[in-house]
């Protein structure tokens, strides 16, 4: 109960996760792989408002 008021989180499953990623990957990588992660979003984003975009001008 302690572990998880120390992180704010309700989710035990998350705080595990969290362990075996830092475990796994070490803590110089978890920057790199986050930057990655986010502009992996962001080029999803730009193709999904493009797709959007597309589909509004068929439609007029």
């Amino acid at each position: 109960m302690k572990l998880i008021l120390l992180f704010g989180f309700a989710d035990p499953g998350f705080i595990i996760a969290a362990l075996a990623i830092l475990l796994l990957f070490g803590g110089k990588k978890i920057p790199e792989l986050m930057k990655g992660l986010g502009k992996g979003i962001s080029e999803f984003k730009k193709g999904k408002n493009e797709v959007e975009k597309e589909l509004d001008n068929k439609e007029d």
